[in-house]
């Protein structure tokens, strides 16, 4: 039986790509580091993977940093396209590992930050030695995931916070 994305799944997409351009800009109020510090866009897209599923999170991961580079300049290139596999991973991953496969919130979560900074890498191996980009060496996968200390406890307590709530109070529950 083929499957197909609903008018809900595609609305919820549309609110979290909308919450993944704003919710970065509210943190920028607090300076220009406070994206990699707390890594705001990331929570949407998170959301948009276990409220919608895997497509909407796949696509909400890869539109969000692009429109909100188009509108407000961040991530500038060449954040952007490493910003975009790997929120694309993010939101997948999560979207298949609790929706499809029924897997914890927490195991989702924890395995969907995983995957996302291993597409990360692989991206930047591949930036930097096959296409030939040597601008690239100073970005790191281990100094972003250290910079982004603070944003991943964030996530760890917000994220299955929030969808536990929805799932009891909304009984939105997954498909």
């Amino acid at each position: 039986m083929e499957k197909r994305i609903t008018t809900k799944a595609l609305v919820l997409g549309g609110l979290f790509i909308a919450l993944g351009v704003i919710v970065p800009q509210v943190f920028h109020l607090f300076g220009a580091t406070a994206g990699k510090v707390f890594l705001p866009m990331h929570i949407p897209v998170m959301f948009a993977g276990f409220f919608a599923g895997p497509v909407i999170g796949l696509i909400t991961g890869i539109l969000s940093p692009v429109l909100s580079s188009l509108i407000t300049g961040m991530p500038p290139v060449p954040m952007l396209y490493f910003m975009m596999f790997e929120l694309g991973a993010y939101g997948f991953s999560a979207g298949i590992l609790f929706r499809k496969y029924k897997l914890n919130v927490y195991v989702s979560l924890i395995i969907s930050m995983l995957f996302g900074r291993l597409i990360y890498g692989l991206v930047l191996i591949v930036a930097v030695n096959v296409l030939g980009i040597s601008s690239l060496s100073n970005i790191s996968v281990i100094g972003a995931t250290i910079t982004g200390l603070p944003g991943l406890i964030i996530q760890l307590v917000f994220v299955p916070a929030v969808v536990y709530l929805v799932e009891r109070r909304l009984k939105l529950g997954r498909d």
